[in-house]
C-alpha cells in the first residue's frame, strides 16, 4: 500500500492544454489598416505628381513641339537653348531679386506680427484670426481685387483717389513697365495673402518659449524690449524662421497667379513659371523646351533652399549650434 501512495504522489498532474491561440484575420493586421488609409493617396502621388515629373524629365531630352510622344532624341539641346534663351535667364535673374525683396519682407513682417498678437492679453484669437484669415483667400481673386479695385489705374481706382488727396496725378499702375510700379501691386498682394500663414508659425513658436528663461534674463538685468528679443527670442525662433525662409524662397520661384492674372500677357516682368508656360502652352507649343526649363528651375529652387539651409544651420543638432 506504501508503495502504491509513494507512486501515486510521484506521479505529475496532467498538463492542462494549452489556450487555443486566436487566429488574427486580415482585418485586425496593422500592415492592413496602413494600406487602407494610405494607398489611395499612394496611388494618386504616383499618377499625378511622380509620373508627371517622370515625364517631364523624359521629355526634356526630346524635340516635343505640338506633341507629348515624340521620337527625336536632342540630348541637351533643349537645356543649351534654355540656357542660353534672354527671356527665361532675364526672368531667372529677375525673380532672383523678387525673391531677395520679398523673402526677408514676408519674414519680418510675419514675425512683428506674431509678436504683437503674443503680447495681447485679450481678443487674441479675434486678431490671429483676422490676420490669418487673407491665406483662405484665392490667389486670382486677390490678383483680380487689386488689379480691378485697389490699383486700377483709373481715377476711382482706391490708391488712385488717396494720392489725389495729396495733388498726386493718377499713375497706370500695370500699364506701364517704366518705372515698375507693377511691382508695388504685386509685393503689397503677396504680403497680404501669405504673411498670416507664416504668423501663425512664429506664434506657435513664441509660445513655446519657456518663461523661465525670461524670468532669468530679468534677474540678470536684460532689460525688456530690444535685448530680451536679441538674446533669447530671436535664438529661440531660429529653426522656425530657417523653416519660414525656405518655404517662402520656393513660393517666390513658384510665383504665378498673380502674375499671371495682373501682368495679361505682358513680355516683362515675367516670372519663371509664367515664361514656362507660354513656352510649352502658347503659339510654338515646346514641350520639350519647357520640360528643360521645368528641370532647370527645380535644380536652381534646390540649390539656393540647400544653400540657406546650409548658412542657417538647418538640420544641425544642437550641440553643433
Amino acid at each position: 500500500m506504501s508503495t502504491t501512495k509513494t507512486r501515486d504522489r510521484a506521479r505529475p498532474a496532467p498538463a492542462e492544454a494549452a489556450p487555443a491561440r486566436t487566429r488574427r484575420g486580415l482585418r485586425d493586421s496593422p500592415a492592413f489598416h496602413f494600406w487602407l488609409f494610405t494607398g489611395p493617396f499612394l496611388i494618386g502621388l504616383a499618377i499625378f505628381v511622380y509620373a508627371p515629373i517622370l515625364w517631364s524629365l523624359w521629355l526634356s531630352f526630346f524635340e516635343a513641339r505640338f506633341t507629348v510622344t515624340p521620337d527625336k532624341f536632342v540630348g541637351f539641346e533643349n537645356y543649351t537653348y534654355m540656357l542660353t534663351n534672354d527671356d527665361f535667364v532675364g526672368s531667372l535673374g529677375t525673380f532672383t531679386a523678387f525673391a531677395a525683396f520679398i523673402v526677408p519682407t514676408t519674414w519680418a513682417l510675419s514675425l512683428g506680427l506674431a509678436l504683437l498678437v503674443n503680447r495681447l492679453r485679450f481678443m487674441r484669437a479675434f486678431f490671429r484670426s483676422v490676420f490669418f484669415l487673407p491665406t483662405a483667400c484665392s490667389y486670382v481673386a486677390a490678383s483680380l481685387i487689386w488689379k480691378m479695385s485697389i490699383f486700377s489705374g483709373v481715377r476711382f481706382g482706391m490708391m488712385n483717389t488717396v494720392l489725389g488727396w495729396f495733388g498726386i496725378e493718377n499713375i497706370a499702375w500695370l500699364a506701364d513697365p517704366s518705372p515698375p510700379w507693377y511691382w508695388l501691386v504685386i509685393v503689397t498682394a503677396r504680403l497680404w495673402l501669405q504673411s498670416g500663414f507664416y504668423m501663425i508659425l512664429f506664434l506657435a513658436a513664441l509660445q513655446n518659449i519657456p518663461g523661465e528663461l525670461y524670468e532669468a534674463a530679468a534677474i540678470d538685468g536684460a532689460k525688456p524690449g530690444w535685448q530680451t528679443f536679441r538674446h533669447i527670442t530671436l535664438p529661440q525662433l531660429r529653426a522656425t524662421s530657417t523653416a519660414v525662409i525656405l518655404l517662402l524662397l520656393i513660393a517666390a520661384y513658384q510665383a504665378f497667379d498673380e502674375f499671371f492674372n495682373l501682368l495679361s500677357k505682358t513680355t516683362w516682368g515675367r516670372p519663371p513659371l509664367v515664361e514656362l508656360y507660354y513656352k510649352a502652352l502658347g503659339e510654338s507649343q515646346d514641350y520639350g523646351s519647357g520640360s528643360a526649363g521645368a528641370v532647370i528651375l527645380t535644380v536652381l529652387i534646390c540649390a539656393v533652399t540647400l544653400l540657406q539651409g546650409r548658412f542657417m544651420g538647418f538640420g544641425r543638432g544642437e550641440e553643433s549650434k
